[in-house]
């Protein structure tokens, strides 16, 4: 991931990193991937458990613009 953002123009786009796992959290993964694109707007990320429906990820990203 850190060399895509860092190959990548994100001027203009919004980015709302997400993952899912059974057990670790997103920790400063939102943070590490702003830091290397440089560019676009990037808003806190959220690690979702391995069962999350489309529902509650697709509830998530609405309220998060």
């Amino acid at each position: 991931m850190d060399t895509f953002v860092e190959s990548y123009s994100f001027d203009g786009i919004t980015m709302i990193p997400f993952c899912t796992s059974s057990s670790s959290g997103i920790g400063r993964s939102s943070q590490n991937l702003a830091d290397n694109a440089g560019t676009g707007t990037w808003l806190d990320g959220m690690r979702f458990g391995a069962g999350a429906s489309e529902d509650e990820i697709r509830s998530w990203i609405e309220g998060s613009q």
